[in-house]
C-alpha cells in the first residue's frame, strides 16, 4: 500500500473536492481507472473508499476528484477536513472504463469521474475531435470542471438539469427523446457512468434506440 501525501485540498462545486497528491514511484494506470483510498489517521484507516484517478499516468502528481456527503459521518465527510500535509493511503488499481475508441459520453453527477481522465488524456495526446459529453446535474453550480469541460468540447458538452430550469442548459433527465436529439451515429462507442438506476435508464434506452450492447461501457 502506497502513502500519498496531500499538496492541495480545493473544493470546486458546493460538495466536490479536488484532491492532489504525491505520486509513487512506478505507479500505473489508465485514465479512467480508480483505486482504494484510505485516510492515515486513527480510526480511519480500515476505511477504504474508491475513488478514480483524474489525473493522467504521467502526471507527476496524482489528482481526485471526490464528491462529499457531509453530515454522514463518513469517509467523505472527513476528507472535508484534511489539509496539505495530511497523508493518504493507496491500494490496489482497477476499474472498467477506459478509451476504447471515439464516442459519447454519458454521465451523471460524480459519475463524471472516470471520464475526466479519459477526456483528458485525449485533449493531450488524440483530442477530442468527435467525442461528445452528455452530462446531467441537479443545478449549474454541480457541474464539475464546467470550464475546462466547454474548452475541450466546445458545443459537444451538452448539459441537462433536473433541478433547475436556465436559459442555458436544457432541463429534466436524460431519457430516451433526449439521447435520440443528441446522438447521430448509433453506431460508436457509448461510456455511461453515474448512480446505478441512471446507468440501467441510459443502457436501456441506448439499446432501444438500436446501440449494440458491445458499444456500451459501464463501470462494474
Amino acid at each position: 500500500m502506497n502513502t500519498l501525501e496531500i499538496k492541495t485540498i480545493e473544493k470546486i462545486t458546493p460538495d466536490v473536492l479536488q484532491i492532489r497528491t504525491s505520486k509513487p514511484e512506478g505507479l500505473e494506470f489508465k485514465p479512467g481507472q480508480a483505486t482504494e483510498l484510505f485516510i492515515k489517521k486513527e480510526n480511519w484507516k480500515d476505511e477504504g473508499r474508491p475513488f478514480t484517478f483524474t489525473s493522467l499516468p504521467d502526471d507527476s502528481h496524482l489528482e481526485f476528484v471526490i464528491k462529499t456527503y457531509t453530515g454522514h459521518e463518513g469517509v467523505t465527510d472527513k476528507l472535508v477536513d484534511l489539509k496539505s500535509g495530511d497523508k493518504l493511503l493507496q491500494n490496489e488499481i482497477f476499474g472498467n472504463i477506459y478509451f476504447r475508441g471515439e464516442g459519447t459520453f454519458i454521465a451523471g453527477g460524480a459519475g463524471l469521474t472516470p471520464l475526466i481522465a479519459i477526456l483528458r488524456d485525449r485533449q493531450r495526446n488524440g483530442g477530442n475531435e468527435t467525442n461528445k459529453l452528455i452530462f446531467a446535474n441537479k443545478t449549474s453550480k454541480d457541474i464539475i470542471l464546467k470550464d475546462e469541460l466547454k474548452e475541450m468540447l466546445g458545443d459537444r458538452f451538452i448539459n441537462i438539469l433536473s433541478g433547475e430550469k436556465t436559459e442555458d442548459f436544457a432541463n429534466g433527465r436524460i431519457d430516451q427523446s433526449f439521447l435520440k436529439q443528441h446522438i447521430i451515429n448509433l453506431n460508436q462507442k457509448f461510456y455511461v457512468c453515474g448512480p446505478d438506476p441512471m446507468i440501467e435508464s441510459v443502457v436501456s434506452d441506448l439499446k432501444a434506440l438500436g446501440v449494440e450492447a458491445e458499444n456500451i461501457i459501464v463501470e462494474g
